[in-house]
């Protein structure tokens, strides 16, 4: 096939049309589908459909269209859940609809781009393969940093968090893994295809061999994966507190009771530390601290000397260029008895990577004047804190906080040097998404920052799920709590691990792989544009 055949306008029957479409959506649903809480992993096999459409697509535009109802399909049946956060407020319930369509809308263009790119390369052979997984990963990336980026639901993290495959992370990353898997399994596709039967069954066995070095290699590394415990006892708080009622002004005693009420819970072990989740309670740390408020009293009787407690809460610095005299952001608080009876904020840390239209409005000037405001229940837009960095606290191993939307980037935690943390500490408010797929979801994605930086994670939400996650992204069973739940969960800190080979050098392990992968698919048209070049 010539180039000139590639871009050619070649227009198929309308019944393969749209059979070529549904089985575009099918492709990007199962591919969905093997993300947890589904698991089901035979869907994987839907990058190797997606390879399929796009070498039997007449051109770019025709590849393009492949990838946008694939990704479409994906993102429907993986973020769908974000409708529900509209439903919290009875008034926003009509955006509903249209949040459910526009991000998958919106995420099915990556998607396209890429089966586009694949097309025009038009690489032949066991090559396609390659550069089908690499250009795949490469707008997978894209993805997770464009615009602040949306990393929900990586090709890599379709493996359960824990599981063989999973650890692979470890050495290559989420992304890099996704590389991996999508070629693995993109490599059984030209048993879809025509031709020579046994070159297409080699070239499937090579798909197989790559999938079973990922469970063997991970397999490997958890021989033997015995957790070692440290001396700092931990509290996890998980109250139960819907969103729904979460403003209503007559609950909010009620709320504050229940948090102060799950802090001072008698215990086996006194903890050291008691983690709140994200936006603990309706209300800005500035007042619950204030030496005479209520809260302030209520926390300073329950605490005991020396303990800290990481509380999730928005708080407010005056600034008198803003609109409202102040600036907003979303912090981990540091609080601790001092043993004097008061309180003393001994750190803090704001939310580097805002929600956009949850947490902050693009152009919020001209979205407050014409009434668009979803999500947020401050005055203003929160404020950007600067980078993620280690918080230090005295009498605590150091920890990395990652509040909520945070815990789906890799490489926001330090891997290496002697600034890297000991812990996550992963405060999250999945409340807005109530029962759905979503909060398991973000569990599995948040246990992939364990699994890449070789650190335990531990995970606060106030309807679930709450739970420890050890370095190797394993939950702990005993030390979780599901949605509509309500308790504490006490266990002592698990030890970190060496640091791994992501931790160290990052996503270069990744670059590596994918451009390495695609110079060898189009080695040869490379190498002529290098001789060209000479002449």
């Amino acid at each position: 096939m010539t180039d000139a055949t590639v871009n050619s306008p070649v227009r198929l029957p309308g019944r393969m049309r749209l059979l070529r479409a549904g089985l575009a959506l099918l492709a990007g649903a199962g591919a969905a589908f093997a993300h947890p809480p589904f698991g089901i992993l035979p869907g994987l096999l839907g990058y190797a459909l997606m390879l399929v459409l796009a070498d039997g697509s007449p051109n770019r535009r025709a590849a393009f269209w492949m990838g946008w109802l694939a990704g479409f399909a994906y993102f429907l049946v993986g973020c769908w859940w974000v409708a529900e956060a509209f439903l919290v407020n009875p008034a926003q319930a009509w955006m509903a609809p249209f949040a459910a369509a526009l991000l998958p809308m919106g995420m099915g263009l990556f998607w396209g781009l890429a089966l586009a790119a694949y097309r025009h390369l038009n690489v032949k052979g066991v090559r396609r393969v390659l550069a089908f997984a690499a250009l795949f990963a490469l707008v997978e990336w894209l993805r997770g940093h464009v615009l602040t980026g949306f990393p929900w639901n990586p090709a890599g993290a379709s493996w359960q968090a824990g599981s063989a495959p999973s650890q692979v992370a470890t050495l290559v990353g989420v992304y890099g893994l996704g590389f991996l898997t999508v070629a693995g399994f993109a490599a059984l596709g030209p048993l879809m295809m025509p031709g020579d039967r046994k070159a297409r069954a080699g070239k499937a066995a090579l798909g197989v061999v790559l999938i079973l070095a990922l469970y063997v290699w991970g397999g490997f590394r958890l021989t033997g994966a015995q957790v070692e415990m440290t001396p700092t006892v931990i509290r996890i708080v998980q109250a139960d507190v819907d969103q729904q009622s979460k403003w209503t002004p007559d609950a909010y005693r009620s709320i504050v009771d229940r948090y102060v009420n799950l802090t001072g819970r008698p215990g086996a072990r006194v903890p050291d530390v008691i983690v709140w989740p994200e936006g603990a309670l309706p209300n800005t740390a500035n007042a619950v601290l204030a030496p005479d408020a209520w809260e302030a009293a209520a926390l300073r009787n329950v605490l005991q000397p020396g303990q800290i407690l990481l509380m999730g809460m928005s708080r407010a610095e005056p600034d008198a260029s803003t609109e409202v005299g102040a600036r907003f952001y979303n912090s981990l608080l540091a609080v601790r008895q001092s043993g004097e009876g008061g309180l003393e904020v001994t750190g803090i840390y704001d939310k580097h990577r805002l929600v956009p239209f949850g947490e902050y409005l693009p152009a919020g000037a001209l979205m407050s004047r014409i009434g668009v405001r979803s999500l947020v229940h401050v005055a203003a837009d929160f404020s950007p804190g600067p980078r993620p960095a280690p918080l230090k606290l005295e009498g605590l191993p150091d920890l990395q906080p990652l509040i909520c939307y945070e815990s789906l980037y890799p490489g926001f935690t330090r891997g290496v040097g002697a600034d890297r943390p000991l812990w996550i500490a992963n405060v999250s408010n999945d409340a807005w998404f109530g029962r759905t797929s979503g909060p398991v979801q973000h569990l599995n994605l948040a246990a992939y920052r364990a699994i890449e930086t070789g650190l335990p994670v531990v995970r606060a939400t106030p309807t679930g799920i709450s739970a420890l996650i050890d370095p190797w992204g394993r939950v702990d069973p005993r030390a979780r709590l599901d949605p509509g739940e309500s308790g504490v969960i006490d266990t002592r800190l698990p030890a970190a691990l060496s640091p791994t080979l992501f931790g160290r050098i990052g996503d270069l392990g990744f670059w590596l792989l994918t451009l390495g992968a695609l110079l060898i698919a189009i080695g040869d048209r490379f190498g002529s544009l290098v001789r060209r070049f000479r002449r």
